[in-house]
């Protein structure tokens, strides 16, 4: 299995985003792996998102639940996805977390409806 394919397999995943100054912001979220992408599934309105939208630049790596680095991180271009991209985002998650996954994904639904939150691509620099 090559370093990128193992993100993929990770249980977290370490996104790092630059604010406009540059400054990084790393966050980790749940990730799944998407033919030869990497996918996460995050609220719409959050800063990550924001960024993204200014600057697909990001860097990745391999982190614990607090988002402790295990790992080298890696250059890498993030890209946001339309509705029915983002749902097989939410699925592929729910299948890879089992029942946390499901309860997760969910509890978001009813709380944001499916427009608010939004699936996010990441493709290999």
């Amino acid at each position: 299995m090559d370093a990128w394919t193992a993100l993929g397999e990770g249980k977290y995943l370490l996104v790092t985003t630059f604010k406009r100054d540059g400054t990084p912001v790393a966050t980790p979220v749940w990730v799944a792996g998407d033919g030869a992408d990497l996918v996460f599934w995050t609220v719409r309105d959050s800063w990550k998102v924001k960024r993204i939208r200014r600057d697909p630049r990001v860097e990745v790596g391999p982190c614990d639940l607090r988002g402790n680095p295990l790992g080298e991180s890696r250059p890498a271009t993030a890209r946001l996805l339309d509705n029915p991209d983002s749902e097989r985002v939410r699925r592929l998650i729910q299948r890879k977390y089992g029942i946390l996954g499901w309860l997760t994904v969910g509890g978001s639904r009813l709380r944001r409806g499916t427009k608010g939150t939004i699936g996010v691509a990441i493709s290999p620099a």
